[in-house]
């Protein structure tokens, strides 16, 4: 069974960083697209990074330049550090694997987390 756990969210000031962790079990991510997703109140879910499973990323526009995702594939782990926190990047963020194709051009994932709420103070 795949389980993606996410962590490191919580409440910060405006301006500050928060790194969200995603530790991935049941399955190699090595040949896996990873990625995070987020959702606030009254919105729909979207991709806020992306990286494919020969490290490069994408990003959301909104995001560009703050935020930076990573992953470690021999801990199996996927990683989100967020900088210049504003109050707009208050959601719940999730993790995500699947194919490339689907994720990062459809949204659509293969597995995904429960989520880890972020929320940013002004």
């Amino acid at each position: 069974q795949v389980q993606l756990v996410e962590s490191g969210g919580g409440l910060v000031q405006a301006g500050g960083s928060l790194r969200l962790s995603c530790a991935v079990s049941g399955r190699t991510l090595g040949s896996s697209t990873v990625g995070w997703f987020r959702q606030a109140p009254g919105k729909q879910r979207g991709l806020v990074a992306g990286i494919t499973r020969d490290g490069d990323p994408n990003y959301a526009d909104s995001v560009k330049g703050r935020f930076t995702i990573s992953r470690d594939n021999a801990k199996n782990s996927v990683y989100l550090q967020m900088n210049s926190l504003k109050p707009e990047d208050s959601a719940v963020y999730y993790c995500a694997a699947g194919q490339s194709r689907k994720l990062l051009g459809l949204g659509v994932s293969d597995y995904m987390g429960q989520g880890t709420q972020v929320t940013v103070s002004s």
